[in-house]
């Protein structure tokens, strides 16, 4: 098939958007298809459309829905797509209504969408092929924090956390990302110029980024809520123990009964469950890491791919040769 994949970010971005639509053209284009990946339709004839982000790529779903009228479109609710909800989001529910199937990527999204949706909707998580480990530091606790500065991701609340902690703590954070708002930027250049624990590289190119991340001792995700992070699905990948907001997009990745979590905005409990997992106190640490390596098989690519094959073949009519695979 021809498949147009649309996103709002360039395919070359590394936010999380770019992240997943270059990931699933690459799956795509393995299972045989011809794939594009673009922010806009181009006004060309294709086979399906996949739309990831409903909101932001509300234009390109009306211009192709208005060229193609037949066609299949799939549309992929993400993070701030679906929560608080799908209204508040400014996701056009007719136009989801409109979709052949909807995409969520952890199962507690699809308490999101409208029941009488649920039904075309499919649960896809996302993959990652396993990361080489790498021995940590001796010296120090790293603790990786790989978020752009959004507000959505809540980007100064670690950096406060760790002023928090005792004298004696070895807690340092790695804070990999870019940042779009000045002003934010400025504030992560002062805290990382001040304060001992936090260090503050950047953006850096993916591989670097996964390394920082492999060589650490946990993961932190401060998001106020989440669709089904990638970092998630790297840190498992990493076998790097994971520490985050209680967030739908998290406890449909981790589990309910994970016990690495902290209230959204709480810099107190972020910083007692840090001092708690460096001195693995009641075990934590230990825990944490066992139910991760418990989870490590949800971001195994094959699952990934199955599940696109099962919905590319529900999604395409049956008439239009594509049977997907047997």
């Amino acid at each position: 098939m021809r498949i147009l994949v649309a996103g709002p970010v360039p395919e070359t971005s590394d936010y999380g958007n770019g992240v997943t639509a270059r990931r699933w053209a690459r799956l795509l284009r393995n299972l045989g298809h011809e794939v594009r990946v673009a922010q806009d339709y181009d006004g060309e004839r294709y086979d399906l459309l996949i739309a990831l982000h409903a909101r932001k790529s509300e234009a390109a779903i009306r211009a192709f829905s208005a060229a193609c009228p037949d066609t299949p479109v799939v549309i992929a609710l993400t993070g701030t797509d679906l929560y608080p909800d799908l209204v508040t989001g400014g996701v056009d529910l007719g136009l989801l209504g409109r979709a052949t199937r909807i995409v969520v990527l952890q199962p507690r999204g699809l308490l999101q969408v409208p029941f009488g949706l649920r039904g075309r909707t499919r649960v896809i998580t996302q993959s990652m092929p396993p990361i080489p480990g790498e021995a940590p530091a001796e010296d120090r606790f790293e603790v990786a924090f790989l978020a752009h500065a959004r507000p959505v991701k809540d980007p100064l609340r670690l950096s406060e956390a760790v002023r928090l902690l005792p004298s004696s703590s070895r807690i340092t954070v790695t804070h990999v990302g870019g940042v779009r708002e000045d002003d934010v930027g400025e504030r992560l250049r002062a805290e990382s110029a001040e304060n001992p624990r936090y260090t503050w590289l950047g953006p850096l190119p993916r591989p670097e980024a996964l390394a920082v991340l492999a060589r650490s001792r946990l993961l932190v995700l401060t998001s106020l809520h989440e669709g089904g992070a990638n970092v998630v699905t790297e840190a498992l990948a990493a076998g790097v123990p994971i520490v985050s907001t209680r967030v739908p997009g998290s406890v449909g990745l981790l589990g309910e009964d994970y016990a690495g979590y902290f209230p959204v905005g709480d810099t107190v409990a972020l910083a007692t469950v840090l001092d708690d997992a460096e001195h693995d106190r009641d075990g934590l640490y230990t825990r944490i890491r066992r139910q991760c390596a418990a989870r490590r098989a949800s971001a195994d690519p094959e699952r990934e791919t199955q599940a696109w094959q099962r919905l590319l073949a529900e999604a395409v009519p049956a008439n239009s040769g594509y049977e997907g695979v047997r």
